[in-house]
């Protein structure tokens, strides 16, 4: 007859649709209670579930002989058993020191790293690991005296992993005093963990001096309160991943070097104002923006991840810079993030990119590879065309002499089309210089060609080799604008010049 611990597993197993039929599931066992009361459950019920069993052993190498002691423990029980046995050995103490992680997160990587190894190898297709109700209660409780908001308060998630759904929890809702009984009523013995009880890690002083005193002096069910605060967080983050996730694809644009996002997307994430009176008022004052908040603020965190590849480091402050940068910054304004992301406002729009390499002997802001200058002399021929490559703009410049008689009505509109007899050399192309400026076709007077760049929002960094036409030492064109007063083809001419760009 089934212990009434195994039936109430399988039918948690069951509802949360850990396993599949068929499924090949690595016991993760360490050789603790609850480890060992893991295996010993999944062994009285997985003819039922349709799997098969094999043990798998992470080494930490952390506690010497206390180490290789578990692992001869659990290389016995499962020869004992009958199943397979995968098990890997690595120095965490080394790989922390390397990374300059801490130990125990050193350790969870790679305990993790191995697992999904044994997924990719196809020793196993899921992997089982035996976190209990109290493990959970403590993580909650970590979170809370570290810091946390309501993604943290999410604890332990009982299905994880990458591929998804590879690293299951099943023991999840149980507590660790049911499971040392069942062990008992088996005779199935098990190694204690010296590490449980240094009071040296915070973990261990939650389980040994802060939850027994809330347990007993505050509320017997405290245990089940932060599991239950766990599960109801876990369904909101399911709730907003999904959201912030509709929301990335719909109005985050990409590319190979950044991603993109407006301003008003990014503080209107939902299209509220659209069907509100336009206000005055400064960001965060408006019952619409008190509404939004929370979705922008995901959207951040999700824009950082997207380029970081993880939200590690990114805090409440660096999310708040960004919003003051979207709310009340003016175009070529940035932030800068953990891990080298920067934010950079142009005109109505945010770019979060990977910040470029920074010269020590430079100034901060001063990049390793500035923009190149560069000039080319171009030669125009009694007919035909003549061409230049620009290998620093990836582009090539067609100048073509046209008969502007059988052509004028077609190109009369055209503000790229110059006068060939009034053009002069040298000719020169070259990228724009602060202090440019020329007569427009339509204007009386010159405009500086900054302005010009400004009002066609051309960004700052891709001014700087903005293309630039000179004729005997006057700028004449740029691209994307009119051709100078004096140059462009009109009544009188003969002879016309059309520019045209390529992608080379």
């Amino acid at each position: 007859m089934r212990i009434p611990l195994e039936q109430s597993v399988l039918k948690h197993i069951r509802s949360a649709g850990m396993f599949a039929p068929g499924d090949r599931v690595g016991v993760a066992v360490s050789g603790g209670a609850d480890s060992v009361a893991l295996l010993r459950i999944l062994e009285s019920i997985h003819v039922e579930l349709g799997i098969s069993l094999s043990v798998v052993h992470f080494d930490h190498r952390l506690r010497g002989v206390e180490s290789e002691r578990d692992a001869e423990f659990v290389s016995t029980l499962t020869a004992s058993r009958g199943l397979d046995f995968v098990v890997e050995r690595e120095n965490v103490a080394a790989a922390a020191e390397h990374h300059g992680w801490n130990i125990e997160d050193a350790a969870r990587r790679l305990r993790y790293a191995f697992f999904q190894r044994v997924i990719e190898e196809d020793r196993a297709t899921r992997i089982a690991v035996a976190h209990t109700a109290d493990d959970q209660a403590e993580t909650v409780v970590s979170h809370l005296i570290r810091g946390t908001g309501p993604t943290g308060l999410a604890g332990i998630y009982p299905i994880t992993g990458v591929p998804a759904g590879t690293i299951v929890r099943p023991l999840l809702p149980f507590r660790r005093v049911a499971l040392r009984a069942y062990l008992e009523t088996l005779g199935q013995t098990w190694c204690e963990d010296s590490s449980n009880v240094d009071l040296r890690r915070m973990r261990a002083k939650i389980r040994a001096r802060l939850l027994p005193v809330l347990e007993r002096d505050f509320s017997p069910r405290i245990v089940d309160h932060l599991c239950d605060l766990a599960r109801l967080s876990r369904e909101e983050e399911v709730f907003w991943s999904a959201l912030v996730e509709e929301r990335f694809r719909s109005i985050v644009k990409s590319n190979d070097q950044a991603l993109s996002i407006s301003v008003a997307d990014l503080l209107d994430p939902l299209g509220h104002s659209g069907n509100e009176p336009v206000t005055s008022e400064p960001y965060g004052n408006t019952q619409s923006d008190a509404a939004s908040r929370p979705l922008t603020e995901r959207l951040i965190r999700r824009l950082y991840e997207g380029v970081q590849g993880n939200r590690q480091g990114l805090g409440a402050d660096h999310v708040e810079q960004v919003i003051r940068l979207a709310a009340r910054s003016t175009s070529g304004r940035r932030a800068e993030l953990p891990g080298g992301v920067e934010v950079e406002r142009r005109f109505n729009d945010l770019f979060f990119s990977r910040q470029l390499r920074i010269s020590r002997s430079e100034p901060k802001r001063e990049t390793v590879s500035p923009p190149a200058a560069y000039q080319y002399t171009v030669v125009l021929p009694s007919a035909g065309s003549a061409s230049v490559s620009v290998p620093e703009l990836g582009s090539r410049f067609c100048l073509k002499l046209i008969d502007w008689a059988e052509t004028e009505r077609e190109t009369r509109s055209d503000n790229q089309t110059f006068d060939a007899d009034s053009l002069r050399a040298p000719l020169i192309l070259r990228n724009w210089r602060p202090g440019d400026a020329y007569t427009p076709h339509g204007r009386r007077q010159p405009r500086k060609l900054k302005q010009m760049l400004l009002a066609a929002r051309v960004p700052a960094q891709e001014r700087r080799e903005w293309p630039v036409l000179e004729s005997a030492g006057f700028v004449v064109w740029a691209r994307g604008m009119p051709v100078a007063q004096g140059v462009r083809a009109g009544e009188k001419t003969r002879v016309a010049v059309v520019i045209a760009e390529e992608k080379l």
